[in-house]
């Protein structure tokens, strides 16, 4: 399986997040793709490539204009009010207050276009963010092209990321950028499915009315999980959409079996789907060890999970979402791409 890396990652570093109302040391960091680009190093699994450039042309047709053009300058307006260290948002127009016009205030357009205070906006956000949509884009034209798989080893995250917004730590949803551009190039129908702890809310809401996408995810229950407010099982569509989403929340602790069944279900609702393509935002923060979830899987749990998206039979895009347990990730993403490669 070819991997497609995104070296700029590194200029995203963020020293510090608030999460959950206190400032702690930031959980989305560097080393967490390094781990995994060196145990893929060590492994046997295939090349490592560097993506094309494509402009922002696909990311122009999932995420608005304003909102590209507000992150690719915001650092350099940031520094030009003299901000000091990483910006955070601190206000948004919630309910009653307006949120269709664009403010002149940077503090403003920061909340606007913002959905937490989790995610702070570095030097190197819009950077790392930009070439992390190349990557999936290098990736899709992979397996367009004949691959039965290919994987996006990139950072920051994307599926929280909404059409005009970044939080969750992902500023662009290379999920959606991803399925979108597998459309333009003539597929009719793209499955998406989110393994990650936690609900893809951005790329739920990007494809929510359309039926050309299929979204599937298994998450944490939000009644007690971020993002909190979407990813509940009564989501099911809406308009041309209604259908084809599909949300298994799962309450903390739950134990592996019951993830399974519920991927089984995922899958089958998929299958019916008949994709011609499967992007998966393979987030392994599902890992029993990792620090800001609280699933239990393991290295055998991640091979079988491999094994099944095998089984599913689509060419099959993997995206590299969350997981944040630093030194185990890279042997977690490994035991899924060696399943997947395996087969059952």
């Amino acid at each position: 399986m070819k991997t497609v890396y995104n070296d700029k990652h590194v200029q995203h570093a963020a020293s510090h997040e608030f999460f959950r109302g206190r400032l702690v040391p930031a959980f989305e960091i560097p080393a967490r793709a390094d781990y995994v680009l060196h145990t893929l190093q060590a492994s046997d699994l295939g090349p490592i490539m560097a993506p094309q450039d494509q402009g922002l042309q696909a990311l122009a047709r999932v995420h608005a204009p304003a909102y590209l053009d507000f992150l690719s300058g915001a650092w350099g307006e940031w520094q030009r009010l003299g901000g000091e260290g990483d910006a955070f948002p601190a206000v948004w127009p919630v309910r009653s207050l307006r949120a269709d016009v664009l403010p002149q205030s940077f503090a403003a357009r920061m909340g606007l276009f913002s959905m937490d205070s989790g995610t702070p906006l570095t030097a190197g956000a819009w950077p790392a963010a930009y070439w992390g949509a190349q990557c999936s884009l290098t990736g899709l034209d992979l397996v367009l092209a004949g691959e039965r798989s290919a994987y996006v080893l990139s950072r920051p995250p994307g599926h929280h990321a909404g059409a005009d917004f970044f939080g969750g730590y992902c500023f662009v949803n290379n999920a959606a950028v991803a399925a979108q551009a597998a459309l333009d190039r003539g597929l009719k129908k793209v499955a998406i499915l989110d393994v990650d702890y936690h609900h893809g809310n951005g790329t739920q809401a990007i494809f929510y009315e359309r039926a050309d996408v299929f979204f599937a995810s298994i998450h944490g229950d939000p009644m007690t999980e971020y993002p909190f407010f979407l990813g509940h099982a009564d989501e099911t569509g809406a308009g041309a959409g209604l259908g084809f989403n599909a949300n298994f929340p799962l309450p903390a602790g739950a134990s592996n079996a019951l993830w399974f069944e519920r991927l089984d279900a995922a899958l089958a609702r998929l299958q019916a789907y008949a994709p011609e393509l499967l992007i998966v935002s393979l987030g392994v923060d599902t890992y029993g060890g990792d620090p800001i979830s609280h699933f239990h899987l393991d290295r055998p749990e991640f091979a079988r999970l491999g094994q099944r998206l095998q089984r599913f039979g689509a060419p099959t895009l993997f995206l590299q979402e969350g997981g944040y347990a630093t030194e185990a990730i890279g042997h977690n993403v490994l035991a899924v791409l060696r399943g997947f490669e395996s087969g059952a």
